[in-house]
């Protein structure tokens, strides 16, 4: 019982391996009743959630990482198999397992529901993706399969609305047998060999296929995968997004541009000057307001991402990418946790642990921060905005779109060229291929996409209500303090401690055309990229010395720096060093603190020698 008295909740362990459509039912049970975090000691994701069946019986379900083997060979699965096992001291052991497998590859995933079943745990087999078997023309006999397993087996379609119910109504007749206190794992596991031959028997025992001809995904895939067209199209699809996230935003971006400067002019009729309206409009409103602008361009291009995900393209774009990598040195395997790295370099890190071969693995670490991830779109946004004029190019582009394309394709080389050097320093092992299944195609399903977009909007939001607003604060109090001295001409900034740094630090960054204004807000956007926006937003309305104090970022930069500065910062945040929160990440993944630290130094050096090229080329094209 719980503390208002009424039955708590059993924890069922949602398992499986990777593709299988194990999130997607999580999705469809639990809606956006989540949490995420990390397991303590590891940085392997967890998810949490919550939801109550149609007889009001509430359950907390755990999505696991996903896992091929209970024969751990990742940390991943090693976390699977002791939450299963109960042998994590901030776990307990789930009162039921639901094992998710692909019902249209069978053979590759009966091994792990043979591994699961043998802990003697309760457990109910979840068939997804029932009506793509059917499709393919595998007909599985669900009564037949569940006595040769031992254990209830329903068919499920988790893209599907309803396709959860025979799941839910299982649960419903099993709750008692989920409530019996928790078996000890009794049976020992069985030899490789003898796996195989079981599975092959059940297959024989529950399974009929029938023989498909050429299906629409081999005649989709004869155009994707294809070694000219496949690449073109990829190179194609990656434009288009980028020319949507300016095309797309631009409305929503001016109604909460629009609704900031409306809140400022607000507090500035109702608040007596003084330190109060300072902080509220110049501090807060002044660097939040100029990063949550922003936050319409990451949505639309997570919209892609995601949209790209689920219909199962990715898969494709990795097979494409593979032989390129391949050349400078890399994995095949790395390709993932590169493509991670868009999103954030902390996940893209942490995906490295699928990567067997220590080498390749602390290569693939070492350039994941040079991937463009999505802290650096309100930088390059901003820029782009301020000093590349939004006009068609050829009737079709945005000239706006095409820069930021050149910009991650920037990041890409980049990252592939230190690849090379990097691996040039090291063994000469052999490159894995790239083996990995490719899901069927589909249509994204809406709710899926809507919960990602929320989860990323809430994450963005937290960090701008937290993190940023934290530093905003204290950037504001730098630039603040000390007063101005009697009779002083110049913005009160100029005399704080925040604009004594930056006239100390402008000596270093003026070789590459930063000011002082842009060199106080690189400190703290080492905590977090996007928080430089935040932080210029807050110099500049504090260097302001008029009385309208909440224009906009955009034409106080544009009419502060000149091209070139422009085209230098950009540069920079091509290689900026990176955020504390991945050299943390860096240093738990590796175990040492030389990593981290070379991480930091070669990407500072890389970047103030890009930002020294670009700055006087500019100069002297413009000279």
């Amino acid at each position: 019982m719980d503390a208002s008295g009424a039955a708590a909740p059993l924890t069922l362990a949602l398992v499986g391996k990777p593709n299988c459509g194990k999130t997607a039912l999580f999705n469809r049970l639990t809606g956006a009743r989540q949490k995420v975090a990390n397991y303590a000691g590891v940085t392997v994701e967890r998810k949490e959630g919550r939801f109550v069946s149609p007889s009001g019986r509430a359950w907390r379900i755990l999505d696991l990482p996903g896992a091929y083997s209970l024969n751990a060979a990742t940390p991943d699965e090693a976390v699977t198999r002791d939450v299963l096992l109960g042998q994590r001291d901030d776990e307990s052991p789930p009162s039921g397992i639901i094992c998710v497998v692909d019902a249209s590859n069978l053979a590759l995933n009966l091994r792990m529901v043979l591994e699961v079943a043998r802990l003697g745990r309760p457990m109910i087999v979840a068939l997804n993706m029932a009506d793509v078997a059917r499709r393919r023309g595998t007909l599985i006999d669900v009564p037949a399969l569940s006595k040769e397993l031992g254990v209830p087996v329903v068919e499920t379609v988790a893209v599907q609305s309803g396709g959860e119910q025979a799941l839910l109504d299982a649960l419903e007749s099993f709750h008692g047998k989920l409530a019996m206190p928790v078996a000890t794992p009794s049976a020992p596991p069985l030899s490789l060999p003898a796996l195989h031959a079981e599975v092959a028997r059940i297959l024989q025992v529950a399974v009929r296929e029938t023989p498909q001809g050429e299906t629409a995904n081999d005649r989709i895939d004869r155009v994707i995968l294809h070694p000219v067209a496949g690449p073109v199209i990829l190179a194609t699809v990656l434009f288009l997004v980028f020319q949507a996230v300016f095309s797309w935003a631009q409305p929503p971006m001016e109604w909460i541009e629009a609704g900031v400067a409306w809140v400022g002019r607000t507090l500035e009729s109702q608040l007596a000057p003084g330190l109060l309206r300072s902080l509220l409009v110049e501090g807060i409103l002044g660097g939040v307001g100029s990063v949550i602008v922003f936050l319409p361009q990451i949505l639309i291009l997570f919209f892609f991402v995601l949209s790209l995900e689920e219909s199962g393209y990715l898969p494709r774009a990795a097979f494409l990418l593979d032989n390129l990598m391949g050349r400078v040195g890399l994995s095949g395997r790395a390709f993932i946790p590169l493509l991670s790295s868009f999103a954030c370099a902390v996940p893209g890190i942490m995906a490295t642990r699928t990567i067997r071969n220590p080498r390749e693995r602390l290569v693939t670490i070492m350039i994941a921060p040079l991937m463009t991830c999505s802290a650096r779109l309100p930088v390059y946004a901003l820029i782009i905005a301020a000093f590349i004029p939004s006009r068609d190019v050829g009737g079709l582009f945005n000239l706006q779109g095409i820069v930021l394309f050149a910009l991650y394709v920037a990041g890409v080389v980049s990252a592939m060229a230190v690849g090379f050097v990097l691996k040039r320093f090291g063994s000469r092992d052999r490159i894995q291929p790239l083996l990995m299944e490719l899901p069927d195609y589909h249509w994204p399903n809406a709710r899926s996409l809507a919960i990602g977009l929320w989860e990323r909007a809430r994450i963005f939001l937290a960090r701008v209500g937290g993190i940023i607003l934290s530093l905003m604060i204290l950037l504001w109090f730098l630039s603040s303090f000390p007063t101005p001295p009697a009779g002083a001409t110049e913005a009160p900034i100029t005399y704080s401690f925040a604009g004594m740094l930056g006239r100390l630090l402008e000596h270093v960054f003026a070789p590459i055309g930063f000011n002082w204004q842009i060199s106080i807000a690189l400190v703290p956007g080492l905590a977090a990229r996007e928080v430089a926006v935040g932080a210029l937003g807050t110099v500049y309305a504090l260097s302001q010395t008029g009385d309208d104090l909440s224009n906009s970022l955009l034409p106080i930069i544009a009419q502060s720096w000149g091209l070139p500065t422009a085209l230098s910062l950009l540069a920079w945040y091509v290689f900026a060093p990176q955020c504390i929160s991945t050299l943390g990440v860096v240093k738990r993944e590796t175990n040492s603190w030389r990593y981290p630290i070379l991480m930091a130094a070669y990407l500072f050096a890389l970047a103030y020698l890009a930002s020294f090229i670009t700055y006087r080329v500019a100069l002297w094209v413009g000279g």
